[in-house]
C-alpha cells in the first residue's frame, strides 16, 4: 500500500503528530516519504515547521501547480526522505480549497506523492468535508486515529459507519495515549508529550514511544522497523505508561 491516511475520529486525537511520527520513522529506515495535510481548518501540522509556508496544500489545490512545489523536506539525520505538505491558508482560500474540484486535485497530488514516494501519508480529520473525502477514497488503506478516552472510544464505531457509507472497506484502529487498548485496537501508542518544535522524536530517539510507533506501523502498514529502533526494556515501558 502505498497511500494511507490517518483519520482522527475526532478532533484532538493525535493524528498530526502519529502522522508524522509514522512519517519520520519510515525514513529513518531508508524509505522516502510524503505526508499531505488534509486538515485545512486546524493546521496543525505547520506547527511542526519552521520558516515561511508558501505556497501550502491549498494553494496547490486551487491554482494547480506541481506537488513538488509545496513540498518542504525536514532535516531529519536519516537515510530516508521525509517531505511535508502543510496547510496554511487564510479563511478564503480554505472554503475555496474545499470545492469539489479542488478535492478531485487534492486526489490528483496524492496520486503524484505515490508515484514519487516510496509511501504517501495524509493527515485527515473527522470526515465533513470535500478533502477529507477525497483523502480517504483515494488511500490504499485507512487508520482511524481515536484518544482511548469515552469520547474516542465512542467515535471509532459512527467512524467506521461513515467510510463504509463512501466505500472504504480497508479500515483499521489505532488507539492514542494508551497503554491497555480497547479490543477493537490494531494498534496501540503510549502518552508521549513534547513541543511541537521537537516533533518528531522518532527520527532519531529509542525507548517506548519510537518502538510503540514502530509497532503500530508494522501493524497497520505491513512494514519491520525493528532494525530502526531499539525496543525498550521494563523500566522503559513502565516510564512510557506513567507519563
Amino acid at each position: 500500500m502505498s497511500i494511507r491516511s490517518f483519520l482522527g475520529a475526532v478532533g484532538g486525537a493525535g493524528t498530526t503528530r502519529l502522522t508524522l511520527e509514522t512519517g519520520a520513522l519510515l525514513a529513518r529506515d531508508g524509505r522516502s516519504v510524503a505526508v499531505l495535510d488534509a486538515a485545512y481548518a486546524t493546521q496543525g501540522l505547520a506547527d511542526h515547521l519552521p520558516g515561511r509556508i508558501d505556497p501550502d496544500v491549498t494553494e496547490l489545490v486551487c491554482s494547480e501547480p506541481s506537488l513538488d512545489a509545496g513540498l518542504i523536506d525536514l532535516d531529519l539525520d536519516a537515510p530516508g526522505r521525509l517531505a511535508v505538505c502543510p496547510a496554511r491558508a487564510p479563511f478564503e482560500r480554505i472554503a475555496r480549497a474545499k470545492s469539489p474540484g479542488a478535492a478531485e486535485h487534492f486526489e490528483r497530488l496524492l496520486a503524484a506523492a505515490a508515484e514519487e514516494f516510496d509511501r504517501a501519508l495524509v493527515d485527515v480529520p473527522p470526515v465533513a468535508a470535500n478533502q477529507s473525502v477525497a483523502a480517504v477514497t483515494a488511500a490504499d488503506g485507512v487508520t482511524v486515529v481515536a484518544p482511548d478516552t469515552r469520547r474516542g472510544r465512542d467515535a471509532v464505531p459512527r467512524t467506521r459507519d461513515r467510510l463504509a457509507d463512501l466505500g472504504v472497506g480497508a479500515v483499521s484502529v489505532l488507539y492514542n495515549r494508551t497503554g491497555d487498548p480497547p479490543a477493537d485496537a490494531d494498534a496501540a501508542v503510549p502518552e508521549c508529550s513534547v513541543p511541537p518544535a521537537h516533533v518528531p522524536v522518532c527520527a532519531a530517539g529509542d525507548g517506548a514511544f519510537p518502538a510503540a510507533v514502530a509497532e503500530s506501523a508494522a501493524a497497520l502498514l505491513g512494514v519491520d522497523l525493528d532494525a530502526a529502533v531499539e525496543s525498550p526494556g521494563p523500566i522503559d515501558r513502565l516510564t512510557a505508561l506513567g507519563e
